[in-house]
């Protein structure tokens, strides 16, 4: 409990603690059920608020942060114990996400003049610091106005994707200890339903072909579930590259491109989405769960 709401609170400085933080709080759902995760959920949100009073000298705050860390990892926890596929899972996060994203643009006017203030503020400290050319302060601005239009979604996909991977890691942390193996099986063979599959398309069609704030809402919720996808293909090249001699070369090298270049992503989430027709596991033999 306590544990939980320290990482919580730790988060604040470095965002990827709060990975673990939902991980604790999953692992309990998942190994012991709802009702046994959301006493901890619970436990673990007063303590955060009472650390919160002590530390920032503000319970509310702390309160608020870690219901939002933590009640969405808490249902899909559920959801993956009940339905048992990664997938529903990953589905229900992605449905979150892109309720998110409609609720906010429900919420504030104009969202994309919202961002585009919120980075200015941002950024403009470090151009009073440093002496940017003229020239490279357009370019910066441009940059502002055009990154404005995909803020809502790109946050709403660094949530979805941080509770996926401390669900992820709840998940083999959970198998470690009750199913070695486990994990493996059942993240290697990870692969979305020919329904959400086309639903994604549509999404992207309705991004593509359409104006205005359709085309905006739309964009911002393709980005969550390209994210999504970036997952599947992950998984798939995984699977595929643990089935070569060298893969304990291959596998490091793969991941670290990952993070080093960023734009590896795109052709990953592209093999995610072709993967619904194309099967590319299918002469693959899945990783005994024992």
């Amino acid at each position: 409990m306590f544990v939980a709401a320290s990482l919580a609170l730790l988060s604040l400085l470095m965002p990827p603690i709060s990975i673990v933080s939902s991980a604790t709080v999953a692992l309990v759902t998942l190994r012991r059920g709802g009702y046994e995760g959301l006493l901890v959920l619970l436990s673990a949100t007063l303590a955060a608020a009472l650390l919160g009073f002590v530390v920032l000298s503000d319970f509310q705050f702390a309160l608020g942060y870690a219901l939002i860390l933590w009640l969405p990892v808490w249902l899909l926890s559920i959801v993956l114990r009940e339905g048992r596929h990664l997938s529903l899972a990953f589905e229900i996060a992605s449905i979150i996400g892109a309720l998110a994203v409609i609720g906010f643009y429900l919420m504030v006017q104009d969202p994309a003049l919202y961002w585009q203030a919120v980075l200015n503020i941002m950024i403009q400290p470090m151009l009073q610091v440093s002496e940017v050319p003229v020239e490279q302060i357009e370019q910066i601005e441009q940059t502002v106005v055009m990154m404005s239009r995909y803020m809502t979604g790109i946050l709403a996909t660094g949530f979805d994707e941080s509770q996926l991977l401390g669900l992820l890691l709840a998940r083999w942390w959970q198998a470690k200890l009750y199913n070695p193996g486990g994990f493996s099986a059942e993240y290697l063979s990870l692969r979305m339903s020919l329904r959400f599959t086309i639903v994604t398309l549509i999404t992207f069609l309705v991004a593509l072909l359409s104006s205005g704030i359709f085309s905006e809402v739309a964009w911002n919720i393709g980005i969550i579930l390209f994210m999504l996808y970036a997952f599947i293909g992950t998984a798939i090249a995984h699977a595929l590259l643990a089935n070569t001699k060298a893969k304990r070369f291959l596998l490091p090298i793969f991941y670290i491109s990952i993070f080093i270049v960023p734009h590896i992503v795109i052709p990953v989430a592209i093999i995610g989405i072709s993967d619904t027709w194309l099967n590319l596991r299918k002469n693959i033999t899945p990783p005994s769960s024992t």
